[in-house]
């Protein structure tokens, strides 16, 4: 059973409402003193694996699409992508403003002595790059430079969960297992990224 442009729009209804509501349950356990004995690196590390996960989720759309034969889940892409932009800025936001308290100074000591920050940055200037360059306005001007400057979003899969990884201390179970899904993702698109590596 093909997915029809009605059920497409309670689709995307439906995944406003899936991506929204964790922000709005993080909110409560703030509000109401349940976000852990360390609430910072809580809203943090909780924003974090959002960005991630709305990323693997934007990852899937395509290989689910296509074993599925349902052309129209295409168009969530746009959505799940810039959701993943708003997890990663409210992960970035919450670190400068409640972990550095907007030392700047103090931003780069932190890069220096902790390479997966740096990681991290590179992720998002990705992510906020692909971000404006989303609208179908701007895809129509970029023509075929457009989708070589969206495959950078597998460079963002790599990335991400490195970033992951690195950021821990211990527990590196989860964080390895996001970085093989994330590779596997990435492999099968190996086809059509072959198209765009300079031929030798």
């Amino acid at each position: 059973m093909r997915i029809s442009p009605r059920g497409l729009w309670w689709l995307k209804g439906g995944l406003h409402i899936a991506f929204i509501l964790p922000i709005l349950y993080l909110a409560y356990l703030v509000l109401s003193d349940n976000a852990g004995g360390d609430p910072v690196q809580y809203i943090i590390h909780f924003t974090g694996m959002g960005a991630l996960n709305s990323l693997l989720a934007a990852l899937l759309v395509s290989p689910l699409a296509k074993y599925f034969k349902q052309g129209l889940l295409l168009q969530t892409r746009r959505l799940i992508g810039l959701y993943v932009f708003a997890y990663a800025t409210l992960h970035i936001t919450a670190f400068i403003s409640l972990d550095l308290l907007f030392a700047w100074a103090f931003l780069l000591e932190e890069v220096i002595k902790r390479p997966y920050i740096l990681v991290g940055a590179v992720a998002y200037s990705i992510l906020l790059l692909l971000s404006v360059t989303s609208f179908m306005m701007v895809r129509k001007k970029m023509g075929k430079r457009w989708q070589q400057l969206h495959n950078w979003v597998y460079l963002v899969a790599l990335l991400a969960p490195i970033h992951f990884y690195w950021s821990v201390k211990s527990e590196i179970i989860e964080p390895s297992i996001y970085i093989v899904i994330c590779v596997v993702l990435v492999y099968l698109r190996k086809q059509k990224l072959a198209k765009y590596l300079p031929q030798g």
